[in-house]
């Protein structure tokens, strides 16, 4: 593939986010399709949890995750797809009240699973796919 013909990469990292915390980016775009890394809920400011409940840790995962977007020029309108990874499933009803915040119909795709532990010991954890719109729906 010659250059001209190649997909550009374009790393994505903001300030207004927590940064990586390992040998990765807060997000990656390739061609118009963003993959965001999973976000926990630390405050950008402090490095700490927002809180100590599933809920406001959720909330911040979410403000965190709205900011790499706009960093990229998106909102959570051009979500696809998110992944939620859970240390008590049963808080996935707890969850689904905040997420409704930040996603309207239609809802992106989503898998959810449980998990033995995330970094930092955080309650949740929440990564996503987006792509560059505009679109229509069917």
């Amino acid at each position: 593939m010659s250059a001209t013909n190649s997909l550009i990469r374009k790393i994505i990292n903001t300030g207004n986010a927590p940064a990586a915390i390992g040998p990765y980016n807060q997000a990656v775009k390739v061609g118009k399709t963003l993959y965001l890394s999973g976000q926990i809920g630390l405050d950008p400011q402090t490095s700490q949890f927002s809180g100590s409940d599933v809920e406001s840790q959720a909330e911040q995962a979410l403000k965190n995750m709205g900011k790499v977007l706009e960093e990229a020029g998106m909102t959570f309108e051009n979500v696809v797809k998110t992944t939620i990874l859970l240390v008590d499933i049963w808080d996935f009803a707890a969850v689904n009240k905040i997420y409704q915040n930040y996603f309207k119909p239609p809802y992106p795709a989503r898998a959810a699973y449980a998990v033995a532990a995330l970094p930092k010991l955080a309650k949740i954890e929440i990564e996503g796919i987006a792509v560059e719109g505009p679109f229509s729906n069917e």
